[in-house]
């Protein structure tokens, strides 16, 4: 066990309604269950993304290695596949892309690289280094962010487009297609939801408690969108009393958060399986998590 670290799928089973109003809630866990399997040494699972052949595609930033992992997986018929990323930085932000394939961003570099499922890898420069979060958005191109107050638009061929977001500071973090039609991301120093229309045009929606730090969203079953919050505030040795969630927020601006069993996990990435559940990446507890919606 200590030559390995766990990756985990946690079912969060949530016996709650999900027709809520305008009101913001923090609903804690009902019962889970746990199942972890083992990885390779250094890695850390960051992203995470529904394959085009319908396994839940993840990142591991500090293996520099991308792998898939099936929703039918469990201890005994666990058959994982790792594809090592070329070069010196690891991959960070993943998606399906338009063409079949997937793509991801290169955290600290200047590329966005693409992947097939059976671990070919072809990289594109970008202008602006250190990209985070990728998503393919309602026009087909490749939306992605930036941390230094930037989101970028890219075509299959390499074309980049790049969108400035004010303030400075706002590090961009997660991104993805809404609902909608529009493109959806999270600004994590400043705690907000941002909509974002494919020609630039931006309304920002205030978390309930600016220091969650949200990061991953995506579009959930329901028609919502679903983001992590990476935060964890504590007071006097307490479990996290801000961050540590999975969040919800309408097209409208409705919030409600769900605390999480694990304390202190910095939850990332988030995604809809092909199973209908969400699942989610925790960076600190090197654990992936799955959430059942009612």
């Amino acid at each position: 066990m200590e030559k390995a670290m766990r990756f985990a799928v946690a079912s969060l089973l949530l016996a709650i309604a999900l027709g809520l109003g305008a009101a913001v809630g923090i609903m804690p866990a009902a019962a889970q269950t746990f199942t972890e399997f083992m990885l390779p040494p250094a890695s850390r699972p960051s992203a995470i993304t529904t394959g085009p052949d319908g396994a839940l595609w993840f990142t591991e930033f500090t293996a520099k290695k991308i792998g898939p992992i099936p929703t039918t997986a469990t201890v005994e018929n666990l058959k994982l596949t790792e594809f090592a990323i070329p070069g010196s930085t690891g991959p960070l932000g993943i998606t399906t892309g338009p063409d079949g394939a997937l793509w991801f961003t290169e955290a600290v570099g200047d590329k966005i690289g693409r992947i097939t499922t059976t671990g070919e890898v072809t990289e594109f420069r970008i202008p602006t280094a250190r990209s985070g979060a990728i998503a393919t958005g309602p026009d087909g191109a490749l939306w992605f962010t930036y941390f230094r107050s930037k989101v970028g638009r890219m075509t299959t061929t390499g074309a980049v487009t790049e969108f400035t977001i004010s303030p400075e500071n706002s590090s961009p973090g997660g991104i993805t297609s809404g609902p909608d039609g529009a493109l959806w991301f999270t600004e994590s120093v400043s705690g907000k939801i941002v909509r974002m229309t494919t020609d630039g045009e931006m309304t920002e929606f205030a978390l309930p408690n600016p220091d969650a730090q949200p990061w991953g969203i995506a579009t959930g079953p329901d028609g919502a969108l679903w983001f992590t919050e990476a935060s964890c505030v504590r007071q006097q040795a307490s479990r996290c009393i801000v961050g540590n969630r999975i969040g919800r927020i309408t097209t409208s601006g409705s919030v409600t958060e769900f605390a999480i069993p694990s304390d202190g996990s910095e939850t990332h990435s988030i995604t809809t399986g092909p199973d209908g559940a969400l699942w989610f990446t925790e960076y600190y507890g090197s654990r992936i998590g799955r959430l059942v919606l009612p």
